[in-house]
């Protein structure tokens, strides 16, 4: 295959809070980052990421690095707001030159090369006639990274009980009941009085994954390498790598590297990378009218259609004890909030404990961000550092993002 390269549309670039800290493309949709489900797609790691300037210095894990020069003749450029089916496959079509879902362009073979500020046009302007169809799902809001969370996990994890089966055991230690596929890595660790309900989706434990006991699991639940639920009652979640989440949470993300250690509710949420919630921490996730919510965005508050949405924390977003928050609640990228319960929107970076915020001071969030990543033995470089210093200064406030 041609090399792939995964590109930020101009809608994808308003996914706030996600947008200011990381590509679109490194945000977690069902069992897999986005990235990952076009990989998986074309059968070989990405060459690059087309994204918003402020994030050229972007740069996690196994992600690669930020593309801003011209992309060749030949290559793939894959939507990163769309996110393939798990058993999608570009390589089926060698010669193909334009992949659709739902009738929209979700990747294109460049005819000739091309500067990153032209792919709007590219896209806008591509010959369909001959498209190839591909199964997926559009991210059209920010919002479908929770809406869309149950049937996306529900078929990926039944995906990954079959590419598995080999790696992957029923779990006999704990007290199962459901038909959907019940399955633990060898190396996973389940204590004694763990209850799984498989009734309605899968349940995955992933390598070093570590249930404690007198936990609930309901599928479809997905507990990724290194993560730990340290009991509660856990459902419908994707939780990403080396995460502790302990209490009750429901119908959420936690993109990895992320911390629900204590007591709380939390609903219908998204955890990006590396926040912590304090002790207590709570989510509304539905309006006592029962009606849908409203969301704070780049373009004001608007109407999600959801009657279920809980807070979407943005990257090092950290809560203090006892912290109560509204439906609907967008926590920016480094805010550090506690005491009163915030308004629907909270500025990244921003700091206190009631209205109207301060701001994090610039060297102390970077240095509390490197003690924080240090305790994951994931050490804070000099190119990280620039990445921080650059989203501070990228920074957005609710009146003008």
């Amino acid at each position: 295959m041609s090399a792939l390269y995964l590109w930020d549309d101009a809608i994808a670039r308003r996914f706030e809070p996600f947008a200011l800290t990381r590509p679109v493309s490194e945000l977690r949709t069902g069992a897999w980052l986005l990235r990952e489900r076009w990989e998986r797609a074309a059968g070989d790691a990405a060459a690059g990421i087309v994204t918003a300037p402020h994030l050229a210095s972007f740069a996690e894990f196994d992600a690669p690095e930020v593309h801003t020069t011209q992309l060749p003749r030949g290559a793939i450029v894959a939507n990163a707001r769309c996110a393939p089916a798990a058993n999608a496959s570009l390589q089926d079509e060698r010669e193909a030159s334009c992949w659709v879902v739902d009738g929209q362009v979700a990747a294109l073979r460049l005819t000739d090369s091309c500067e990153p500020h032209e792919l709007e046009s590219a896209f806008s302007s591509a010959d369909t006639s001959a498209a190839v169809s591909l199964k997926g799902r559009w991210l059209h809001e920010v919002w479908d990274l929770v809406g869309q969370l149950q049937d996306t996990l529900v078929d990926d994890l039944l995906t990954i009980a079959m590419e598995q089966h080999d790696t992957l055991s029923r779990p006999e230690q704990a007290t199962i009941f459901g038909d959907h596929p019940v399955l633990a890595a060898w190396s996973a660790r389940i204590e004694p009085h763990v209850v799984i309900d498989a009734r309605s989706g899968p349940v995955i434990l992933l390598d070093d994954s570590e249930v404690h006991a007198f936990s609930r699991l309901s599928g479809p639940l997905l507990l990724g390498r290194g993560s730990s639920i340290l009991g509660g009652s856990v459902r419908g979640c994707s939780i990403g790598e080396f995460c502790k989440v302990h209490g009750e949470m429901s119908s959420s993300v936690v993109l990895g590297h992320a911390n629900k250690s204590h007591d709380g509710f939390v609903g219908h949420s998204y955890l990006s990378r590396w926040v912590n919630l304090g002790a207590g921490t709570t989510t509304s996730n539905l309006k006592n009218t029962y009606g849908t919510v409203a969301l704070w965005t780049p373009d004001g508050i608007r109407d999600t259609g959801m009657q279920f949405l809980g807070t979407m924390f943005g990257d090092h977003a950290k809560t203090g004890i006892g912290l109560m928050l509204t439906t609907g609640c967008v926590i920016g990228a480094g805010a550090n909030v506690y005491g009163e319960m915030p308004p629907k929107v909270v500025p990244p970076f921003a700091w206190g404990g009631r209205t109207p915020y301060g701001t994090y001071d610039a060297q102390k969030f970077v240095d509390v961000c490197g003690r924080v990543m240090a305790r994951r033995q994931v050490m804070l470089d000099g190119s990280g550092k620039s990445h921080l210093s650059a989203i501070y200064a990228a920074r957005w406030s609710p009146e003008q993002p």
